[in-house]
């Protein structure tokens, strides 16, 4: 039955939903190395894939985590596979080239399909379905530049990719809220904390060894190669990769400098209708639209609730204001689901740079995997496979298009992201702008 008072919601929870199926968990402790060859910090998609390729190819492997293995944003995140680049083609040609753009955009492609495959090799299962992504439309000139854009992906990377006018709107979409959009096949959803459950299970097969709450101290480098130093203990070992993305802490302070962690929170509404949710997400696509701030919106994977997302701007523990902001925008999307309520809210940190694309980059002998901007279900996988590669010197492996300098630091920042608030408040003011202008 619906909620009598949804949005005061006595039952909703701030633990992520995908938790109800797959918990994170500590492991069990076992003794520090003495020495491995390689040691990463961080255990989350980026740092088990790193692993994983690393101990096939014989290396000894640790990976030291200060939370359990992916309690930070690889169980999450919305589950989405969409491997964006917040960056136009334009603006990366910019910024880094002609040939590096067309590569970043080749990556891409690359990237899922890689993830798939390693899903199907691996027998991963994480209620993946390659289902399709639509994005909404504000207003024409939106309209017009996603039209513009699934062109683009179709001709140039042989995605199945098309506009979607708004007289077609309904089929893919049950809402008014939208002028039409693009659709784009090659993207789809899966179950984030069973893909990190997975990963673990891949990666200890493998002979990576896993330290869960391990908190790493500081880092030094010596002739031999380099100490961790951490309260257990300490590990000498010949190699380091920094994973840690939008969880880096003072244990790498240089890191610290360039990535700026920033909240993106989650909803869950309460069970809905199957008449409901067949007329509001009739295709079961992952969905998105076209905002500076967007919103990024699915069915759960048993197609029983919608989960929304967007950016939370806020520093506070206090849910209140982050969860009514994502429930209004979800109403204006979706009016029905007014007399709903919210079960789970919760949020994770992505990680933005000055450069806004994955990276890979050494420094002082260490490698990072890093950098993924809110589009980790895709990147940190095949970043931290393309490490892994890097560590490994393999010239077999295609180079990626994501190694090169690393990002600059951000002035006036190590650490707390103070200014976020402030960041927001313009991006919304812009979007509301926009919203206006759409509307008339």
């Amino acid at each position: 039955m619906p909620a009598e008072n949804p949005a005061e919601h006595t039952e909703m929870r701030c633990t992520p939903y995908w938790w109800e199926e797959a918990p994170v968990a500590p492991l069990p402790e076992v003794p520090l190395e003495r020495q491995v060859d390689v040691a990463i910090v961080g255990a989350g998609y980026t740092g088990l894939a790193a692993g994983i390729t690393l101990a096939r190819a014989g290396r000894s492997v640790a990976i030291y985590d200060r939370q359990h293995p992916g309690e930070g944003a690889s169980s999450r995140n919305g589950g989405i596979t969409s491997g964006n680049i917040r960056l136009d083609h334009a603006t990366l040609t910019r910024k880094f080239g002609q040939s590096r753009a067309d590569a970043i955009t080749q990556e891409g492609k690359e990237a899922r399909l890689h993830l798939y495959d390693l899903l199907k090799a691996e027998g991963i299962e994480c209620d993946f379905k390659l289902v399709g992504r639509f994005g909404g439309a504000l207003g024409t000139e939106d309209y017009d530049r996603m039209a513009r854009q699934a062109e683009h992906l179709e001709r140039t990377l042989g995605i199945e990719a098309y506009a979607v006018p708004p007289a077609e709107q309904h089929k893919y979409i049950g809402t008014d809220f939208f002028r039409g959009g693009n659709v784009r096949m090659d993207i789809g959803g899966l179950h984030p904390a069973k893909l990190i459950a997975e990963l673990l299970r891949v990666a200890q097969a493998a002979g990576v060894v896993i330290h869960s709450d391990t908190a790493i101290k500081n880092i030094e480098q010596s002739t031999e190669g380099f100490t961790l130093h951490m309260s257990q203990g300490k590990v000498k070992a010949r190699q380091v990769m920094i994973c840690t993305n939008g969880y880096t802490d003072g244990a790498t302070p240089w890191l610290r400098r360039r990535i700026v962690p920033v909240r993106s929170r989650i909803i869950a509404t309460e069970p809905l209708p199957a008449e409901l949710m067949s007329r509001l997400m009739p295709r079961q696509m992952m969905l998105n639209d076209s905002r500076t701030l967007g919103f990024y919106f699915r069915p759960s994977p048993d197609g029983t609730r919608i989960l929304f997302g967007g950016r939370d701007g806020t520093t506070l523990d206090d849910p209140t204001k982050p969860v009514a902001h994502l429930r209004k925008n979800l109403l204006e999307i979706f009016p029905e689901l007014e007399d709903y309520g919210i079960s789970h809210t919760w949020y994770g940190k992505v990680a933005m740079h000055r450069d806004m694309i994955p990276r890979i980059f050494e420094k002082e002998g260490m490698v990072y995997a890093t950098g993924f901007c809110g589009s980790g279900v895709v990147w940190a996988p095949w970043i931290g496979r393309k490490a892994a590669h890097k560590i490994l010197g393999n010239t077999n492996e295609a180079p990626s298009a994501f190694d090169f300098r690393p990002p600059s630091a951000v002035p006036f920042f190590n650490g707390n992201p103070w200014f976020m608030p402030f960041v927001m408040m313009k991006y919304r003011f812009n979007d509301r702008k926009k919203m206006r202008r759409a509307s008339r």
